[in-house]
């Protein structure tokens, strides 16, 4: 069984290996030659998720999968969601986006957010969705130096260190991308043989 992953992030490569079924050929976008930028323009995770693994599903014919990530805090109605990759702005780094977050959260109490990962596969039949939920808080200040992204923020449900603090096999066993990708291998599995 072929899947393409439509991403070139080794480290998110690395991560959902492991978890799919061993009779899973996983492809990336280096596998085969891909170079330049896909398309992502649509308001909703699941959009550009879609939009991502439809992009490359017509250009190799291969069954493809791709995923899309984001911050959702209740107090700013969501934000930034879709964007929280340049929420401060295009080529900004983690860092602005984290300092931009923190700014729009001060004085602000209620600081409940979720982390969510959606994965679109395409190529069999309708196209299906995976989503992952991770709930937490974001603290005030920065802690930890591990992971990515806002995880020096990111205080999951349950614990009193941030997603920055933990190590990354820590981090795999609760986050929203593996809850996700956890959903996507079941699925696998008990369609084994029919893609």
């Amino acid at each position: 069984m072929k899947l393409l992953f439509a991403s070139q992030n080794k480290h998110k490569i690395e991560e959902i290996k492991p978890l799919l079924p061993s009779s899973v050929e996983l492809l990336s976008l280096t596998d085969m030659g891909f170079e330049g930028e896909i398309p992502e323009t649509s308001p909703t995770l699941a959009g550009n998720a879609l939009q991502k693994a439809q992009f490359i599903y017509d250009k190799y014919k291969i069954t493809s999968f791709a995923d899309d990530t984001g911050l959702e805090v209740a107090a700013l109605h969501g934000e930034p969601g879709v964007y929280s990759a340049r929420y401060a702005g295009e080529g900004k780094s983690a860092n602005d986006n984290i300092e931009k977050l923190l700014r729009e959260l001060s004085g602000i109490e209620n600081r409940y957010a979720e982390f969510k990962t959606v994965i679109a596969l395409v190529g069999h039949g309708q196209p299906l969705f995976f989503e992952g939920i991770v709930k937490g808080t974001i603290t005030k200040e920065k802690h930890g130096t591990n992971g990515f992204g806002y995880d020096p923020v990111f205080m999951p449900e349950g614990y009193d260190r941030t997603f920055a603090q933990m190590t990354l096999e820590e981090k795999n066993k609760l986050s929203h991308r593996s809850r996700a990708v956890r959903k996507f291998a079941e699925w696998l599995r008990e369609k084994e043989g029919k893609i």
